[in-house]
Parts: structure tokens; sequence; C-alpha cells
């Protein structure tokens, strides 16, 4: 290596709020103040305490917006005299740099180290070198670089700060080339201070825990470079040489010595080839499914990327053993140790430009010259800083882009030109209802094929149609596949048109051209930010931000909620949402496994994003910390090289029945062999049980075949586990089904069943048992199974400036499964298949104003900004008598398995001893809940109608 000296330390400093420090000459003064550096102005808490209480993400507690100043002494050594110098700073925001006084240049990449080449020196005086950062103002918006949902918008300095004393003779700007079928690599780079010169390199391959796995055979040539200075040589690694991929992350080190140069130069980089194959993913040959997740860098403590490899190892580390092998960064790019870490992991990286808007053409409405030159200078930065990377795998011009594709094609082809070792896309999911695969583009990324061909399982209400998961029964069956590739074609249409559309946290108008017709895809796809199936808040994580940010968003949810008096009830509403979202993610995933055609997924996210009104999405928190909600082994399950599946069509299964499911195995893990065993039990007893061979080598999706097994006829309802597994390996899948008594439930004659509240009222004043169902419910939320897209108050505000319906936004069921009411038939305290169609032919009362002591039996979690105190099922003494509320239509699942099964057990309860309910509602509060009383001839009529329904029920 290179003479370095390391900058980091304590710095003058000085803030520039008003940005004059320029014409003011802070570079010719001492600044007045001291900051340590590495770091940004909020860790060392510089400026003024922020105590706003913002909702829409995580609070910073010390903003800083416009210009601060750095600045340091250097006494170089007598031996580093007349020597090039090179200034690095690995991470900051828009620089200028001052030495001695005299400005020396500027730079303003967002996701690059800042490298300022100094002027030889001629004498041992101290330098005086001076730095203003400026975050704002930026060529570009910056995407989550700069977001203040996501790292905040910091100013300062993080990571490498460094001086290097260059010999006179030098190589740069190292780059390498690998060749995975030839077993060699191709070096190219600029040879500084001479045209030839006589070269020495030596290597080895390592990998995270073994230092030198393979020495590499020295090679000894002269080296010329052209009248640039470029070089290029090609260096044989050997027959025998290791190749990286997911499985092998084998690195190589090679070290570059001239002859009478002191210090040498390193590359590091991965033999691999990284290709695609009709529509999939190939990687040194093998086909490959990238599961990945989204990465906005949110790093709630530090408010900025960390630039450490220990702790790029730990969090890649948990994503890893959470399944993931594919990273997608959302309109931003990680510094050198996240690459770094995904070599050492075996993780397929995927940085994007920090852009999210419109690449329009040259004389279109909306170009912006400088703002595109911005950008592609700075993809090609990206390209030169970090491509050597093995896990530097794609490329993509942004998040959701519009513009011009004749545009995109052409910045894509001067990328891949310039530098092939990467697969390029357009953008992450582009043009959004109106898709376009380019031939420049090497995959698609996307989240539907045309408006009605849906490749994920959900979507926010203003992007209607809902995604399977939100709007079928749930089950095991979905596969993208004939959507993919239709039967039949659809019909084109051509003509140009301005519409309205969701655009981040807001709505933009954009003009479609042409491409309107559905998309036959013939490259591989990776469906987009798949999953977004929202948590309630734990505020138990409220102490964890004890750094640059604050969780007052999530104190301010905690006080709503204690407003609408359910603050005891926060924990379960957490872990009630959370198991339910993992139930939606397990299907979600399971769905594109299930697809042939898929070749790969983005989750959003496996992790909390605090930001965007803040989207609780996670089974980890923001922290990568686990939520407790789903074990890892839980989540390789279904998410993993190797993942079992069964299929079928449903959950609920009467007594009896045969279960039948056809197992398939979606592989990619090398050398994977045995038999697949199953079984279906009842807690510890086995029901059933067999096994399938695997065929040789499988790969891909393979069909393994048919299991079945006859049901047991139980008395009550009963869940039973189907266990997918092979032994002596970490492959194994669950699924839960649900199996229920031949029951055909008769209203008890004790138990009077009425459906407006003069008749209820009338019945109750007689000390009777009364089932209330309904027909009117003053104020209510519909009946959704699936938890709340993303962010309830985000998308709210979005749909009704759009003027489109807005999204129920509930986060599934609380049940009280100990209820005898519900003991026989629920199965857990949260939602689950059996509840889906009870759930979706019901209302849910809102309770807080008419009723706010009432607690339900089924209780439907609402969302921290509306906080609604939502009934399915609640009971209450009526003056005399004993009073059931069931806002689900009963009468519509007669024909249900499991809507017969849970009327049963109600009225079963209902005329039992066990009914006697403690809390106390008044007429008028069911009157407030459920309508006024209607006109005096209704009410008779209604009054007849109910003595016939009843009139061989003695009263009770």
């Amino acid at each position: 290596m290179y003479k370095q000296y390391d900058l980091s330390g304590i710095w003058r400093f000085a803030m520039d709020p008003d940005k004059t420090g320029v014409r003011d000459g802070l570079f010719e003064t001492l600044l007045p103040d001291t900051i340590p550096l590495p770091g940004t102005t909020a860790q060392a808490g510089k400026g003024t305490y922020n105590r706003e209480r913002g909702t829409g993400f995580l609070t910073e507690r010390y903003p800083f917006c416009g210009w601060a100043w750095y600045q340091t002494v250097f006494t170089p050594d007598p031996a580093d005299l007349h020597k090039p110098l090179l200034l690095t700073l690995e991470r900051t925001r828009m620089t200028r740099l001052w030495i001695n006084g005299t400005e020396l240049g500027s730079c303003n990449s967002l996701t690059t180290p800042h490298r300022y080449q100094l002027p030889p020196l001629e004498n041992t005086a101290p330098l005086t070198i001076t730095i203003c950062v400026s975050n704002t103002d930026y060529p570009t918006k910056g995407g989550h670089m700069t977001s203040p949902d996501t790292q905040t918008n910091w100013n300062g300095i993080t990571g490498e700060i460094s001086l290097t004393v260059l010999p006179q003779v030098h190589l740069t700007d190292l780059q390498a080339y690998p060749d995975a079928e030839h077993k060699s690599v191709t070096l190219r780079g600029m040879l500084r201070g001479a045209s030839c010169g006589e070269l020495t390199v030596t290597g080895c391959a390592f990998s995270k825990d073994a230092p030198c796995l393979q020495e590499i055979a020295p090679v000894h040539t002269r080296l010329c470079a052209d009248e640039a200075g470029a070089f290029s040589l090609q260096i044989p690694l050997g027959e025998d040489a290791l190749l990286w991929s997911e499985y092998t992350p084998v690195l190589y080190a090679l070290h570059l010595s001239l002859s009478g140069s002191p210090g040498d130069a390193e590359i590091r980089f991965g033999l691999r080839s990284l290709t695609t194959a009709d529509m999939e993913f190939r990687i040194n040959g093998a086909p490959v499914m990238l599961r990945g997740k989204h990465d906005g860098m949110l790093f709630p403590l530090t408010g900025a990327t960390p630039t450490d490899l220990d702790e790029w190892l730990r969090l890649l580390g948990i994503a890893k053993a959470y399944g993931i092998n594919h990273y997608r960064y959302h309109t931003c790019c990680p510094p050198e140790a996240a690459f770094t870490a995904a070599d050492l992991l075996g993780i397929y990286m995927q940085p994007e430009l920090p852009f999210w808007g419109t690449l329009a053409a040259p004389g279109e409405e909306q170009y912006n010259k400088t703002e595109q030159s911005y950008l592609v200078e700075e993809g090609f930065r990206m390209l030169r800083a970090f491509g050597s990377h093995p896990s530097f795998c794609m490329l993509s011009l942004g998040n959701e882009l519009w513009g011009s594709s004749r545009q995109m094609a052409q910045i894509l082809r001067g990328y891949r030109q310039a530098d092939p070792r990467h697969l390029y896309t357009q953008g992450s999911n582009n043009f959004q209802f109106w898709p376009c695969i380019l031939e420049e583009d090497d995959f698609f990324s996307g989240v539907r094929l045309s408006k009605e061909r849906l490749i994920r399982g959900s979507y926010a209400s203003c992007d209607r149609p809902l995604g399977h998961i939100q709007t079928a029964r749930p089950s095991t069956d979905h596969s993208y596949d004939p959507l993919i590739f239709p039967e039949q074609a659809e019909t084109r249409q051509t003509e140009a048109a301005e519409l309205e559309i969701q655009y981040g946290t807001g709505v933009k108008t954009v003009r479609v051209e042409h491409q309107a017709e559905g998309l036959i895809p013939h490259k591989p796809i990776v469906t987009h930010e798949i999953g977004q199936y929202t948590v309630y808040p734990d505020y138990a994580e409220i102490p964890k931000f004890t750094g640059v940010l604050a969780a007052r968003n999530f104190e301010v949810f905690r006080e709503r909620l204690a407003g609408a008096g359910m603050e005891d009830q926060a924990r379960d509403f957490f872990l009630a949402s959370g198991h339910l979202a993992a139930q939606c993610y397990k299907e979600e995933i399971e769905a594109a496994m299930r697809s042939r055609y898929i070749a790969g997924f983005q989750l959003l996210d496996l992790q909390d994003f605090t930001g965007q009104g803040t989207a609780l999405v996670g089974m980890l928190d923001a922290f990568m910390d686990s939520k407790g909600l789903i074990s890892e082994k839980q989540w390789r399950g279904f998410c993993s090289d190797a993942v079992l599946l069964a299929e079928f069509d449903r959950y609920n299964y009467a007594g009896g029945e045969a279960f039948r499911a056809q197992v398939q195995l979606r592989c990619y893990r090398p050398d994977l062999t045995g038999t697949m065993h199953w079984r279906l039990t009842d807690g510890d007893a086995c029901l059933a049980a067999g096994r399938l061979p695997l065929p040789s080598s499988p790969m891909g999706l393979v069909t393994l075949g048919m299991i079945e097994a006859r049901l047991p006829d139980p008395d009550t309802t009963r869940s039973l586990t189907l266990t997918l597994e092979i032994p002596e390996t970490d492959v194994q899948n669950t699924y839960i089904i649900y199996v229920y008594p031949n029951l055909q439930p008769a209203l008890p004659p004790q138990v009077k069943m009425v459906h407006t509240v003069p008749q209820a009222l009338e019945l109750l004043g007689r000390g009777a048992r009364v089932l209330l169902v309904p027909d009117t419910i003053r104020q209510a939320v519909d009946g959704f199974y699936c938890s709340d897209f993303w962010c309830y108050p985000m998308f709210r505000q979005i749909c009704e400036s759009m003027d489109r319906p807005v999204a129920v936004g509930t986060m599934g069921l609380l049940v009280d499964k100990e209820h005898p009411a519900v003991s026989g038939f629920a199965r857990a305290n949260c939602t689950t298949p059996q509840w889906y169609d009870l759930i979706t032919h019901a209302r849910c009362a809102v309770l807080e104003h008419a009723a706010p002591g009432l607690k339900p039996i089924l209780q439907m979690i609402d969302n921290f900004e509306r906080n609604h105190k939502l009934g399915l099922l609640f009971e209450a003494r009526v003056g005399a008598g004993r009073l059931m509320v069931c806002t689900i239509r009963l009468h519509e699942l007669a024909d249900r398995i499991e809507g017969k099964a849970f009327t049963e057990g109600l009225y079963r309860y209902m005329a039992s001893g066990q009914f006697a309910p403690r809390q106390e509602l008044t007429p008028e509060q069911l009157v407030e809940l459920f309508g006024a009383c209607p006109p005096e001839n209704e009410m008779k009529d209604e009054k007849s109608r109910d003595r016939e329904q009843n009139r061989e029920n003695p009263r009770d």
C-alpha cells in the first residue's frame, strides 16, 4: 500500500446556515468551534435542539441544512516533499476544498468518495485544510441518499478521511475485469509518472474465514501505457481458480509493485460470470433466483450510512440468515464497506442512481440537461468506485421513472459499453401501469405487466386493482405464470394520453405515448417491492432510539391510542397484526416461488421503514432486530435457495374430507439430494405421513408429486400441521389447515335473533337472551382480511387527492380466543385463514364514541392514525337482558363450513350458563351504535316478523 496519513480526529468547525462563508472568507480564518471527524453535525449535537413531533418519519434531534466548515492542520514529513498527494473523503455531501486559503476544487458526488489531487509540497510548512460541505442545493433531489425519511439529509464527512502520499511513478484507477471462462482477469488502470515500468503481480484467493485459500503464480512483466497513461494487463489465475457466488464467496487480492517505486497498489475482485438466459439469471452458468430486500439506508442511531466493515457484515449477515441473497438500494448506493461485506457473504447487490423522477429526452418539456448529465456521470462514478466488487451485480437508473424510454436506452448503452461487468435495467417499476422492456435491459423490474396482469400480492388502494392476497380467499395455489404468458393477448392501445398517477408520497400527471398494451416479457422478471404488510407499532422500541433520531412519531401514536382508551391493548395489537403480516408475507413469497417465470423478488421490506408516513412493514425493526414474530428458520422455510411448496386451494375442511396437495420444490442449491418427507399432525399425534423422492440434481421449479390424507371428524374445530422436510438438511416448510365438525347450527329456543335495535330492546326489556345481527350500523369500517398496505395516512391523502377510494386501513383481528363464545372455533388470537369469509362478510362497528368501555371478543385492529375501537362480536347486559352483538352477516355464510362452526359455537355459548355478560350498555348506547327507532308502523311490522320467527321459542 502507498503511504497514507489518517486525518480523523478533532477538526475546527463552523456552521454556516446562511451560506455566507465564502463571501466572509471563512477559509482564511481559524474556525471557532470543534467537531470530531469522521462524523456528522447531528452526531456531534451541533445546532439547535429540535422539539418538533412529526408523524411522517423519525425526528432528527439536531437537524441542519446549509453549509458547514471543517478545518485541520497537517504537517508533512520531509520525506513526502515533491510527491503527489491525494486527499480522500469517503462519504460526504457536496464539498469545496481550500489549502492554505487557496481553493483547489469541488466535488458533488452523493454516492462515491471525493478525491482531491493536491500539488506536490515544496517545504514542510503546515498545511491548513479547509473543507466546506453543503447539504443543500443539490443538482438532483437525491432520492433516499438525502431523504429525511431514511438516513436524513446529514452534513458531515464519514468514513475514511486520509491523505495518501503517492510515489512519483504509481498506479491509479485500477479496475478488474474477470473472465471466469478462461480463469483470468484483465487489469486496467493508469500509469502515472512514467510511460513504462517493470511490474510484479502477486496475490492469493481468500474468503471471510480463510486469509489465503490459494496463491497465484507471480507475474513479472514490463508494463507500458498509452499516451494518456492507460494500460491493460491480463493475469492468469490458474486452471483451479476459484469462482465467486453466494455459495463460494471467494475473493482475489492482487498486489502490483513497480520496480523502484515504494509501496504497491492493491485490487480485489471476484471471479464470476453473471448472465441471463431466457427468463432466468445465471451465476457462473448455474441458475439463481434473487431473494431480495429493499434498502433505503435507514440507520436510526447514526442518521448516516455506516462505513465500517464489521457493521455491514452484521447487517447483511442478519439478512442472509433470513434467506436473503440480494439487496436492492432504492435510489441510493451504499459505501465501500457494504460491497466488501457482500463480497465476503455472497450477496448480489443492485445500487441505483439517486433519482426518482422523469428522464426526458432533449427537446421534451421536462428535459433537465444539468440534472441528467449529473446523474449519468454519477452512474459512471459508481461503476468506477465499486465496479470491481463481485457483489456489484446490477445497476438501475432509479425508482419508478417516467420520461423517454429512448433516452433511458441511450444511457444504458453508454454504461454497458464502458463497463460490461454488470447487468442493467432502465429502472425499478418504470412507467408503472404501462411498462416496457428495452432491448438494452438485462431484466425487468416491476409490479404488473398491464393494469390487470399483476405480479405481486398487494397494492395501494390508489393503484387498484388490488392483489390476490388482498382480495382472494387464502390458498397456496396462486402462480403468476398464467399472467406472465396469458392464453389470450390483450388489445393494443396506442393513443397518447395524460393520466394522473400515485407517485412516491404524492400525485403526478404523466403522458403515456405508447406501450399501453400488455407486456409479454422475454427477459428475467424481478417483482418489485413486494409485501408492504403493516404491523402495529411496538412501543417497547421507543427507548432503542438513543442516537440522532428520536421515535417521536411512535410517541404520538401511543398517545393517540391512549386517548382512544386502548393503550392497554398496544402489545396485543402489535403481536396479532404482526402474525397476520407474517402469514401474508409467506403467501406472497410462495406465490413468487411457485411461478416458474419469476426470476426474483425484492421485498419492501424485511425491516421497518420508519419514513413515508411511518411504514412499519418489517418482521425486523429498524435496527434489524427481530420483532419476535417469526424465527429465521421459519422464514427460511419459504424464503431460501431450496423451498418445499404444498399446493392446495383452501385451508378449511369438513371432518372426514380428503386432503390433497401437490408438492413442489423451488431449488437452486447445488447437490441437494435426499427424500422429501411429509407428515400431518394434530398436536403430538401423527395422522398421516409419507415421502417423495427428489430427482437427481433438482434445479428451478420441480414437481415432486401428490400427497393425500383422510382428515379426522372432530367434535370441535382442530388445526392440523402439515410439515414438509428433507431430513438432514435445513429445508422445511409448514402449513396449518383447519378441520371443522359436520354440524348444522340451529338457533336455540332460548336465544332470540334480531336485526334492529327496537326488536332487541323489546326482548331485552323482558330479560331475554338476544343475538343482534344488525341491519344498520351507524358508523362502521368494512371487514378486510389482509393487513393494511404500507401506511394508511400516506395513502389516504393520496387517494383523496386523486378522488379514489381510500383503503379500509385495518390490520387484522385481535381474538379473545379463550372466550367461550369462540374458544371452540378460534385456534389463535390473530387472523388466520379460518376467518377470511367471516371477516369479508362483516362490517366492524366503531365503538369508542357510544361505548368506550366495551371490550370486544372479536376486535379489528385499526391503524395508528384513526384508532377506532372496532367490534365484530361483543356482549353486554342491557337492563334485565343479555345481549350479544355480531356484525358478521351469518346468513351469508350458511354454506361455508367455517361459518357453520362459528355460528354453532356462538349459539351453544348463548344458550349456556356461561353467557353472563359483565359489561353493560344502555338502550341509548344501542340506539347510537345501531340506529334510531324506526317509525311506529315499521316497528310493529318488525315485531310481527320477530314473533313469527320465534313463535315456537319460549321466552327465557
